[in-house]
């Protein structure tokens, strides 16, 4: 048996291959939109891809289940609930997927979503207990799929909630000690909140360890995994619906549109959002009005689709020679609207002197001095809640960054604003969008909550 997870680490996103050696024969399940990987992969081994298989439909990126079939021919599978704009094979529990000696067989496990499954691989037909199971986002490392994104239309976070109950105490704890875990996500996703940042375990492991995987009743069960979740990023409920639809296929060779300073300029007049990925530091020393802040070094992907809409054209400054990089980064979530890229960008600003501006950027010494003055800032805290009950800057208002782009007009006008968050980077982001959104004195707090923390209590203001 060939076994394989590919790990990105940007969307805390697992997929993996399954082969046959002996029959070359090849699985891919919950594969990226860029799928060059697998096939390498494929053609370097001598498999062939027969079947693509998604666990569900994804709300945090988009799938490269369609790119995959186009590419190999595979057919696409899914749960028996599935239902899609594209000819799809429906997986009842129970089901078998030859691939030789090396077999795969269906397990559904709703809960995360209606349609949900979890597929079971046995190194050989005749195993009795399976050489691991890929558990989708029903069963994370640490935690279980959370049941109120709203990626399943027409189903209540409750209704999802026991049906996840029963998924993970009656059917994946069924399963033996010894068969190993391969969630689809990681630390640091949306999909729940306390995912650990190991990338497989096993299913005595988790009985003992995790929260979620432990005997209870059901009411109980509800309540611990609906509590505490952080805010999704308002693009998954888009994502989870345009995974259901037939839709363009993703081509690295069409993205790469660099534009000259006459056609980035003409673009952005007519209503393109600029999105500066290069780092918080070279934000601030000096960018386009009106940018929008993602630096590419972190979660570029699930913060852009925070602040930017898929419906909006995006042009994208990038540090250098990362221009590709960062389209295909927004490809994986769905935002195919790139209209090209600022080509050399630093020796493009000169030129544009008058277009340019600074980010203003606090320490927390000065913000402290602020704060004692006669006309004190408002601090804004875009930390999640959970982030923020450990401790909060005292007067602060509260607005998590997924949720900042629909909340902004929340905060009052007529004051100077300060935004923090733990460290200082999601504030940066933040910063920019309230002054792309056109609040004139914004700026953000240099080391955040932790340079707060640090602040001695006799320090100098």
């Amino acid at each position: 048996m060939f076994f394989a997870q590919y790990y990105l680490d940007c969307l805390s996103h697992a997929s993996y291959m399954i082969a046959d050696e002996t029959t070359g024969k090849a699985v891919v399940v919950d594969p990226r939109r860029d799928v060059s990987e697998y096939l390498a992969d494929a053609a370097a081994r001598g498999f062939t891809i027969e079947a693509v298989v998604n666990t569900h439909f994804h709300a945090d990126f988009l799938a490269g289940h369609l790119e995959l079939a186009d590419r190999t021919g595979a057919w696409i599978g899914y749960g028996q609930r599935a239902e899609a704009e594209y000819p799809i094979r429906r997986l009842a529990d129970g089901e078998r997927i030859s691939l030789g000696d090396v077999e795969l067989r269906i397990l559904e496990t709703p809960g995360h979503t209606p349609e949900s499954i979890s597929v079971l691989v046995y190194q050989h037909t005749a195993d009795a207990v399976p050489y691991g199971v890929l558990t989708g986002d029903a069963l994370f490392i640490g935690d279980v799929g959370r049941p109120d994104l709203l990626a399943s239309i027409g189903v209540t976070a409750d209704e999802l909630g026991r049906m996840l109950y029963d998924t993970v105490q009656h059917k994946l704890m069924a399963l033996p000690d010894a068969v190993r875990v391969f969630p689809a996500h990681g630390a640091g996703s949306a999909c729940g909140k306390n995912l650990s940042t190991r990338r497989q375990s096993t299913i005595g492991e988790q009985r003992a360890t995790n929260y979620a995987c432990r005997p209870m009743s059901e009411e109980r069960f509800v309540e611990l995994v609906t509590a505490g979740q952080p805010s999704a990023p308002a693009y998954f409920v888009y994502d989870a619906i345009l995974n259901r639809k037939e839709h363009g296929l993703f081509d690295t060779a069409s993205v790469q549109r660099p534009l000259s300073v006459e056609e980035f300029m003409e673009r952005r007049s007519a209503g393109a959002v600029v999105v500066d990925a290069r780092s918080p530091q070279d934000f601030a020393s000096g960018h386009l009005r009106g940018s929008v802040n993602v630096p590419a070094d972190g979660r570029f992907a699930e913060q852009a689709g925070t602040v930017v809409g898929p419906e909006q054209e995006v042009l994208v400054v990038a540090p250098q020679d990362r221009e590709e990089e960062i389209v295909t980064r927004l490809a994986r979530i769905g935002f195919d609207r790139v209209g090209g890229y600022l080509r050399e960008p630093e020796g493009a600003f000169p030129a544009l002197a008058d277009e340019m501006e600074q980010a203003g950027r606090l320490t927390a010494v000065e913000l402290r001095r602020l704060l004692d003055g006669d006309e004190p800032p408002l601090v804004l805290d875009v930390r999640s809640a959970a982030e923020r009950e450990e401790g909060l800057i005292g007067g602060s208002s509260h607005i998590p960054l997924a949720e900042l782009a629909r909340r902004a007009e929340e905060i009052p006008a007529g004051r100077p604003v300060v935004v923090h968050c733990a460290g200082g980077h999601r504030s940066s982001i933040a910063a920019a969008l309230l002054r792309h959104k056109g609040r004139a004195d914004v700026s953000d707090l240099l080391g955040g909550y932790g340079a707060w923390l640090a602040l001695p209590a006799s320090a100098d203001v």
